[in-house]
């Protein structure tokens, strides 16, 4: 997600120690939440299957969630932003309770950005992320050809993108779709519409394991 507070000039890309520190906390927060959801340990499943679910997802969901918030960042400078990913912690803990209990919602954090912008600029900031998560989809998919344990990932990598880019498409609250329809109505129905097509059918007819 990204979120708009306030043009600086030519802002540098760089990650203070506390964007850092955050992003890490997210990544490995996210990614037990979903070794919860996927293999919960405390309803039966192996310690041994935890564990490896929880490595699992730390490349899939860690790598998903990572190169999102990036990528919101990497384009919120390039339009003159100074912008940083902050954690939501409240959001993290309910992360994993949800897992617990076999729900996720997946909003860890959002990139800030300052400045300036126009509605297309903070349009697109918001696209691309989920359209980062959509190329990665495509990037996960030659694994899912390939023995274990990249078939997995790469099975894995596939379903989790995909959640991501259309969760981050629904035009409510904080979430990047709200920003892409308020700038542009077509542009959000090229994107959202086959992107939460795909993702129904992925997570409904094929799932995130082999």
């Amino acid at each position: 997600m990204s979120y708009r507070t306030a043009r600086q000039s030519d802002p540098e890309l760089r990650f203070s120690d506390t964007e850092i520190r955050d992003l890490a906390i997210a990544w490995v927060t996210l990614s037990v939440a979903f070794a919860l959801l996927f293999a919960p340990v405390h309803r039966g499943k192996s310690v041994g299957a935890f564990v490896t679910m929880v490595g699992l997802s730390l490349v899939t969901v860690g790598v998903a969630f990572l190169l999102h918030e990036i990528a919101h960042k990497v384009i919120a400078t390039e339009h003159g932003q100074i912008a940083e990913f902050r954690a939501d912690y409240q959001m993290l803990f309910l992360a994993v309770m949800g897992a617990l209990v076999g729900f996720l919602f997946a909003a860890p954090g959002a990139v800030y950005h300052r400045g300036q912008v126009t509605q297309r600029e903070n349009g697109l900031i918001a696209l691309a992320g989920p359209v980062t998560n959509l190329l990665l989809a495509l990037l996960f998919l030659p694994l899912v050809i390939l023995p274990e344990p990249f078939g997995t990932i790469g099975q894995m990598g596939i379903w989790i993108n995909l959640f991501l880019a259309a969760f981050n498409m629904i035009p409510f609250g904080p979430l990047d779709g709200k920003s892409v329809l308020e700038w542009h109505k077509g542009v959000f129905a090229i994107v959202f519409v086959p992107t939460v097509l795909l993702a129904a059918y992925v997570i409904v007819f094929v799932g995130p394991f082999r």
